[in-house]
């Protein structure tokens, strides 16, 4: 065999390397596609039926769509709706537990209603949303939702009562009035809440089944005003020191975290934060009325 040429030699090894190049970042989004797809597999338990995983169907398409480049091996490795879930249309004698994929698809959904609830998508709010889900999941998981979420806040003509009848049925009622104290904090992220993502919520909250209380318990955590702390706990200012003792003692109980472990810890520090501002009410309210 003669010898190569030095120009030779360095050619041949520069397409070699280019083509390892090549092969090692095909590999590593494949790698990244797959863990997608097995996030998506893996997380998800009611949520795969009804509604729910109709959008959620329609955003993993999008999103699969514009990471294979139209590989049919990765779209094998797609998720498919299972027959044997139970959607929200049946009325199983039990409620399925809600597992952390659920409570997190649930509130991309919601959150993207809610943030084009005034007609536009402010920065500060999608911001607020990419944080928490980094603060909740790290980079990896939340990149994965923060992928699906701009799949969902695509889609038009969602139906919000659908959706929120499905999570009624669904979800137990602590990890609903989780969804709400997010839903508050996606509003209040570019500073005020607006009429329209106000009145968004306040839909939101009636279709899932939260008292009127409840909803201006949560909603008072994210506005100064002096009666704040008696709403946090559900009481009016004329309430005795007895009832506010009471109350203080339902409403931590109410708002525990340990009532969302079944969450993941992921979870926690929203359902902390709540209970840390009842608390805080509470000793507002010991303050003012010395007791």
């Amino acid at each position: 065999m003669p010898l190569l040429s030095l120009t030779q030699y360095n050619c041949n090894k520069s397409a070699k390397n280019s083509t390892n190049n090549g092969i090692f970042e095909h590999t590593k989004k494949q790698k990244n596609d797959m863990s997608f797809s097995k996030w998506i597999g893996g997380a998800l338990g009611w949520s795969f039926g009804g509604p729910i995983g109709a959008i959620i169907g329609l955003a993993i398409g999008s999103v699969i769509d514009a990471m294979s480049d139209g590989n049919p091996l990765l779209r094998q490795g797609q998720p498919q709706q299972r027959g044997q879930r139970t959607t929200y249309r049946t009325r199983p004698q039990q409620r399925p537990q809600t597992q952390s994929g659920d409570f997190e698809v649930s509130l991309l959904i919601l959150a993207s209603i809610v943030i084009k609830a005034d007609g536009k998508q402010d920065q500060r709010e999608l911001d607020f949303v990419r944080q928490q889900f980094l603060n909740m999941y790290g980079k990896e998981r939340a990149n994965h939702a923060f992928k699906l979420f701009k799949g969902i806040t695509n889609q038009n003509n969602i139906s919000t009562r659908q959706v929120c009848l499905q999570i009624k049925q669904m979800m137990d009622h602590p990890s609903r009035l989780q969804l709400m104290h997010f839903l508050f904090g996606i509003a209040k992220a570019d500073g005020t809440v607006t009429q329209d993502e106000e009145r968004q919520i306040y839909t939101i909250a009636g279709y899932l089944g939260i008292s009127s209380r409840d909803y201006d318990s949560i909603k008072a955590m994210f506005y100064n005003s002096s009666d704040n702390a008696y709403k946090i706990l559900e009481i009016d200012k004329s309430a005795s020191v007895d009832d506010i003792k009471k109350a203080y003692r339902t409403m931590a109980k109410k708002y525990h975290p340990d009532k969302v472990i079944h969450l993941g810890k992921e979870h926690q520090a929203g359902a902390e934060e709540k209970f840390r501002q009842v608390q805080v009410a509470y000793e507002q309210i010991q303050k003012e009325r010395r007791f």
